[in-house]
């Protein structure tokens, strides 16, 4: 169920503050409780890797293009990563036709900033011949239906895409360099680095974990925290103020959810596809 932005009927609101004060939720989950999760991968014939990250009701898809590009200038034996993130009206009636908007461009600088201080991808292995050329890793991501928890679902689907892609090998004549879409190998990732994301909201003063729509049109704060194994690899408050205990308990938690969350997506990479969406 969507609500326009802070557009929830008031006996509504009031049913689900008196259960949040009691330590629960109106679907039965726990305040720590995640949502079902669900990963697809390989459904996009035309992308080199993709998925389908599900959290309950949210469903995000990502897709995996390789090119060639040329290095940064401070990176020149580094291959390019560029994330993008769409959020199209037909997954929620919040979202606007036209280019990204502010919520859209923190998604993607998220997702990017996981993937990217993770290590769970040695970006070095994606040159081709130093300070010239590179492969350019291009990351899509697609928003398809919004329950909330965008930022989770929006990491599972990449992380899950990039583990399942394939690369097509380059091929180096004098001066030319292209790449030969006939002949892939996998993509070399770290699945011990494979970062997560844990997103917390507060309500009043209590923190949920993975909250659905109805609890983020309630929130009064936002925090995520993305974790490589044990280490955290960045942190993002998209408002609200919170305490350096109910910090503390929001990376402890975490840290354990994210244990689990990587587990299930490690599990879930053997799946094969129900159909091809492209």
């Amino acid at each position: 169920m969507s609500y326009p932005f802070e557009v929830i009927p008031s006996l509504r609101r009031e049913a689900l503050m008196r259960l949040i004060s009691d330590g629960k939720r109106a679907d039965g989950r726990g305040l720590y409780d995640y949502r079902q999760i669900d990963i697809k991968v390989g459904l996009v014939r035309t992308a080199d890797g993709s998925a389908l990250a599900t959290i309950g009701n949210t469903k995000v898809i990502a897709g995996v293009k390789f090119e060639l590009g040329r290095p940064f200038e401070d990176t020149p034996g580094e291959g390019n990563l560029i994330v993008n993130l769409e959020t199209p009206p037909l997954a929620s009636p919040t979202f606007e036709p036209g280019p990204p908007d502010e919520n859209a461009i923190e998604l993607a600088r998220v997702v990017d900033r996981a993937i990217r201080h993770s290590g769970f991808i040695d970006m070095s292995t994606l040159s081709i011949v130093q300070g010239k050329s590179v492969y350019a890793l291009w990351v899509d991501v697609y928003v398809l239906n919004h329950d909330g928890n965008l930022m989770d679902a929006s990491l599972l689907a990449a992380v899950a895409a990039l583990a399942t892609s394939q690369v097509p090998r380059s091929i180096i004549d004098g001066d030319i360099i292209k790449l030969d879409k006939s002949n892939k190998v996998p993509l070399t990732v770290n699945m011990d680095k494979m970062p997560i994301t844990t997103t917390f909201n507060k309500i009043g003063k209590f923190i949920l974990a993975d909250a659905n729509v109805e609890e983020e049109v309630l929130s009064e704060g936002r925090f995520t925290v993305a974790f490589s194994g044990n280490d955290v690899v960045s942190i993002q408050k998209s408002s609200g103020f919170f305490t350096p205990l109910e910090i503390e308990d929001m990376m402890t938690h975490g840290l354990e959810l994210s244990k689990s969350i990587r587990a299930r997506v490690i599990e879930s990479l053997g799946n094969k596809p129900e159909s091809f969406i492209i």
